[in-house]
């Protein structure tokens, strides 16, 4: 216990030392805290001293920072106005030495003289402004004004009629003539119908009208008039360059300007190859020479569409004009059976290009370019109807006193059926054309079309046939024709619209003419040889009857010589006739052999020994039936009087 206590002393005691210490050190901290904000304070006081004295130091130092800025500030720009003055004597150098030795570089003088210009109106603050400022917009002036020279030149030192042959290389070759120009459009009529379908998916040949190196030239130049307010003289140097330049080229194609008294008083066949060749040439001007007149244009005045528009309208519009004029007269033209497929030809062009000429000639100042051809080809499409409608009058009423003395095929018929063989290849034609007036179904509207000119010419033979004074030629005229026209229309493409029955019709009709004929022709000369019957024999069956019982010598002798005389005129003049056919003068030769020859052999039968037992029996018997069957065979092969028998 007492170990203890004397233990609790000790650590008091200690503590009590250590207490002391804390107190010792807190004291002296308190006091060092006081010097030092005693000697902060003097600090502070000093300090403002010396901030007092330093501020007019500060002032000094500022102001000459701020001149330095100035001065820096001051140079900068007189650095970028001498800029501007060094490229201002750069491009007064290229614009005095013209555009002539290095377009490129001057028209980009003109483009450094424009910076300069603006430069100058915005910053007239410095000395001599209003003079360097006026001195750069003369000679910008001077520049711009020697532009007009310098693009009527580029322009018309490139500017080249396109001859024929290069115009003739960008066609497809479907639609390069084979032949002579001539030639081609004299043909126009048979193969243009032909040439129009294969044109609609045939390539052609973009036209290259000025070196592609150029055009850019010509658009900066033109941009820079523009630009400068110069657009009259723009469109009035670039439409008479062009324009001309365009014609030259269609007149050395071959195209005229004809007016509708040219077109009138001109010979059909003169007449109709003009038309093949306008064909020709209006296809050529609308694919390959508008259209690159139309993408030229485009490239050069690309810059100002209104400009652009324009242009191209005034730089088209003559030989728009001339050629639609010429289309215009034969549309306004007299009408003639004949213009019909040029009319379709003509038309079918037409449309084929009307897309096109929508396309090419764009905007308000081609709408009279528009409105024209869309016109053009409606009055084509109604004279080509009207003609249409001529022809089946004119088949019926046509009054021309062609006779053909042998009554084969006559001119009508063979004319009308090659006719509407045309018709059947212009069918997609037509068909549009009777669209074009809304009326119905255009296959059943052709096949009424087409049935009613084949009636027009039945109508129109039955007329001619009643020129004949022998029933006989005029029954065989008719066979003649209806069969041609028979057998024509089985071979084409009518006997699809005109139908079977139609066919089997006529057929029938054909069959009835020439029973006519030999009812006509040889009912008589049969009835001449046909005896009485032999009288009934009154004896036993093995009795031979007498072939001559009941005739007397002079009746048979009469007989022969009547049916010598009349056959040997029926030869005479039916070898003259003519059944064009072959397989129908057969059928008819076969016809009449089946009706003479056994008539004359039962005659001759009979008859044979009474003349034979007389006088001069080779003057009555001439002929064999041999002898008839071979002159049978000599029957309507259209011989002349005096041509040697076969």
């Amino acid at each position: 216990m007492v170990m203890m206590m004397g233990m609790v002393d000790s650590t008091m005691e200690t503590l009590n030392e250590r207490a002391a210490l804390v107190r010792e050190s807190l004291r002296k901290s308190q006091t060092i805290t006081d010097n030092m904000v005693s000697i902060l304070g003097s600090f502070d006081h000093r300090l403002s001293s010396l901030e007092t004295a330093m501020r007019p130091t500060q002032i000094r130092t500022h102001s000459i920072r701020r001149a330095h800025e100035n001065i820096d500030k001051t140079l900068k720009s007189a650095e970028v106005i001498l800029e501007q003055f060094e490229l201002f004597r750069k491009a007064e150098a290229k614009i005095l030495r013209g555009p002539h030795e290095d377009l490129e570089s001057y028209l980009e003088a003109i483009d450094e003289l424009k910076a300069n210009y603006q430069f100058f109106s915005t910053n007239k603050s410095f000395k001599n402004a209003e003079g360097t400022y006026t001195h750069v917009k003369v000679l910008l002036d001077r520049a711009i004004g020697k532009l007009e020279d310098e693009f009527k030149n580029v322009l018309l030192s490139y500017s080249k009629p396109v001859e024929p042959d290069r115009l003739l290389e960008c066609l497809p070759s479907s639609l390069r003539p084979s032949a002579s120009a001539s030639d081609t459009a004299s043909k126009s009529s048979t193969n243009s119908n032909e040439q129009n379908k294969n044109a609609e998916n045939a390539v052609y040949t973009p036209l290259t009208l000025i070196p592609p190196h150029v055009v850019p030239l010509l658009h900066n130049l033109a941009s820079q008039m523009v630009q400068a307010g110069m657009h009259q003289l723009v469109l009035r140097i670039y439409r008479d360059t062009r324009s001309a330049v365009l014609e030259t080229s269609l007149r050395k194609l071959g195209v005229e300007k004809l007016s509708k008294e040219d077109v009138q008083k001109m010979q059909w066949d003169a007449l109709e190859t003009k038309i093949g060749s306008w064909i020709h040439h209006i296809r050529i001007a609308v694919k390959l020479l508008f259209a690159g007149e139309k993408k030229l244009c485009d490239q050069v005045l690309k810059d100002s569409e209104t400009i652009r528009i324009l242009c191209f309208a005034e730089v088209t519009t003559n030989s728009v004009q001339m050629l639609l004029s010429f289309g215009d007269a034969i549309a306004k033209s007299k009408r003639s059976p004949e213009k019909l497929f040029v009319l379709l030809d003509m038309y079918e062009i037409m449309r084929e290009l009307l897309p096109e000429i929508e396309s090419i000639f764009e905007g308000r100042p081609c709408t009279e370019t528009r409105e024209t051809a869309t016109g053009l080809t409606k009055r084509l499409a109604q004279t080509a109807q009207e003609t249409f409608g001529d022809f089946e009058e004119a088949v019926e009423k046509d009054s021309t006193r062609t006779a053909v003395l042998d009554g084969t095929v006559h001119p009508l018929t063979s004319y009308v059926i090659n006719y509407v063989k045309f018709l059947f290849d212009y069918q997609s034609t037509l068909k549009l054309l009777f669209q074009e007036f809304n009326e119905g179904d255009s296959d059943s509207r052709l096949a009424s079309v087409t049935a009613r000119i084949m009636q027009a010419l039945q109508n129109n033979l039955d007329g001619k046939s009643k020129q004949y004074k022998d029933a006989s030629l005029t029954q065989l005229f008719l066979m003649n024709n209806i069969h041609y026209m028979v057998r024509s229309v089985r071979r084409s493409e009518a006997k699809d619209l005109l139908g079977d029955d139609w066919v089997q019709r006529h057929r029938r009709i054909v069959q009835q003419h020439a029973n006519q004929y030999k009812r006509n022709c040889w009912a008589k000369i049969v009835q001449l040889i046909t005896l009485p019957p032999l009288p009934q024999s009154s004896g036993s069956g093995g009795t031979t009857p007498d072939l001559t019982a009941g005739l007397s010598r002079a009746m048979v002798k009469d007989k022969f010589k009547n049916f010598n005389i009349q056959f040997e005129e029926l030869h005479q003049r039916q070898s003259q006739w003519t059944v064009p056919d072959t397989e129908l003068r057969e059928s008819l030769r076969l016809a009449v052999a089946e009706v003479l020859l056994p008539a004359y052999r039962a005659f001759l039968k009979r008859c044979k020994s009474m003349i034979e037992n007389g006088k001069n029996p080779q003057k009555y018997i001439r002929y064999t039936p041999e002898d008839i069957e071979h002159m049978l065979s000599e029957f309507f092969e259209g011989k002349t009087w005096g041509e040697p028998k076969r």
